[in-house]
């Protein structure tokens, strides 16, 4: 590990509060660098910059740079608030961005061609879970009429589907329409908000893409739409979305401004489901393959810190994400999941230790398995429009998710003495697929190599080769 002059030490510590950078006409974002001690001679491209959303999940990003370990790789690193989803995308296509922490369906959406068509790849797994559905006070009002409560008098936990089905049945009655909000149409959230609405009898609409409809209503009883993550709670508060699903710090940040209520996390509606990856264009990585294994190496090393010793080192990462250039909310709201515990009322406080993994159970491996996950829920939902075999959900995860690049970086860290052949997967027996698993809300089988078999065992979606009417 090269050594740091105390010029560049204070140089590093100067550029990590100081700097502030200004991207957007519409949207003023921060950035922070680190400077790197002696670029390594084999990096194609030791500056780099990478794009985030104020969201917790961002971390590995955040402890990468404030830790130094993009430094130990010899990279010059800004990172970069973005305004949305698809600025973000669009930065990482034109190459102003390097790369991006990313919503796991987006590289496949990309890939795939759902909305803009660019070959985007992923060597690393940012997170497990993270995810919670909240709803406003008005709902939560309602819904509590119909719960069934604990012996304290509070509501049991997860909440089912069933019982919003019947709040939302009221709305019809009304002649009022029962609206809620995801982060992007190819997200974890749009994905996990629909299973959780599917599983109560409750259809969230069909895509139909070859006759030009991308909002996803059709034939909806409740109607989803895209909203920026932070602006989530100021949506709901304002009466334009009735609930949202969103990462954290979002869910609670309602409970905090008691304007809502989560109801059920995405743990609670499929455990350890991948939520972000860090994306890259394929073209920059076959350009600059030295760096981007470079990347991952530190991108592994931050995930293990998140998680190392029972999450020792979460309370440190809370309070580092919440200063303004990285996540930038009060570090009291994003602590309250960090750490283990969850708030659905105020008062209401839970545990939930696995509500953020960023490493343990293999989280950093990107595996197969769940990127036909996605394409399970894009082909469900109509994003992809007509029957696919099996054999082409294996072949576009192999497109997208590279556990190749990512098995290389490790490798190089277990040599270096940075990391233990104990902390991956076995990489000469690694078939890319977990195990199946029935861990759902539903408890419905799910086998990545049996993609078909699983989408036909889903109540509410397309099945076999039916397509939106």
């Amino acid at each position: 590990m090269k050594q740091h002059s105390m010029q560049n030490k204070t140089a590093s510590r100067v550029a990590r509060f100081a700097k502030y950078v200004l991207t957007s006409v519409a949207v003023a974002m921060f950035a922070v660098s680190t400077p790197a001690t002696a670029a390594k001679s084999k990096l194609e491209k030791p500056e780099l910059k990478f794009g985030f959303i104020k969201l917790t999940d961002m971390v590995p990003l955040a402890i990468a740079y404030e830790k130094g370990y993009f430094e130990d790789e010899g990279l010059y690193v800004t990172l970069e608030a973005q305004a949305n989803w698809k600025v973000l995308l669009d930065r990482v296509i034109s190459g102003e961005l390097d790369g991006a922490h990313m919503l796991a369906g987006q590289p496949i959406g990309a890939t795939m061609g759902y909305g803009t068509k660019a070959h985007i790849i992923t060597a690393f797994s940012m997170d497990l879970n993270g995810n919670a559905i909240t709803v406003s006070n008005a709902v939560m009002d309602e819904l509590k009429k119909k719960l069934p409560k604990q012996a304290d008098g509070k509501p049991v936990h997860p909440i089912k589907a069933e019982y919003l089905k019947a709040v939302v049945d009221d709305y019809k009655k009304q002649g009022k329409s029962f609206k809620m909000g995801m982060v992007f149409p190819v997200s974890t959230h749009n994905y996990e908000l629909r299973y959780w609405l599917a599983s109560g009898g409750i259809m969230p609409g069909y895509y139909a893409p070859l006759k030009g409809d991308t909002t996803g209503q059709i034939n909806a009883d409740v109607l989803l739409s895209v909203t920026p993550p932070p602006q989530m709670p100021s949506t709901m508060e304002a009466g334009t979305i009735d609930g949202y699903c969103v990462g954290e710090p979002w869910n609670q940040q309602a409970v905090f401004k008691g304007i809502g209520a989560p109801v059920i996390t995405d743990y609670e509606i499929e455990k350890n489901n991948p939520e972000k990856v860090f994306g890259v264009n394929k073209e920059w990585a076959d350009k600059n393959p030295n760096t981007h294994k470079a990347v991952i190496k530190a991108l592994i090393r931050a995930g293990y810190w998140l998680d190392a010793e029972n999450n020792k080192n979460r309370m440190e990462a809370a309070k580092i994400i919440a200063k303004p250039e990285y996540v930038g909310a009060d570090y009291k709201v994003i602590a309250n999941s960090m750490t283990g515990t969850f708030e659905y009322e105020k008062g209401d406080v839970r545990q939930v230790p696995d509500f953020n993994v960023f490493f343990r159970y293999n989280a950093t491996y990107p595996y197969y398995s769940d990127a036909i996950w996605y394409l399970t829920q894009m082909r469900r939902w109509g994003q992809i429009p007509e029957y696919k075999p099996d054999s082409w959900y294996l072949d576009m995860a192999k497109k997208v998710y590279r556990p190749d690049i990512y098995a290389s970086a490790a490798k190089e860290l277990i040599a270096e003495g940075k990391m233990k052949v104990s902390d991956f997967p076995d990489f000469a027996k690694e078939s890319g697929f977990r195990p199946p698993t029935k861990e759902f809300l539903d408890g419905v089988v799910y086998d990545g190599a049996k993609p078909n078999a699983y989408i036909d065992s889903l109540k509410i979606g397309l099945k076999g080769k039916e397509t939106v009417k």
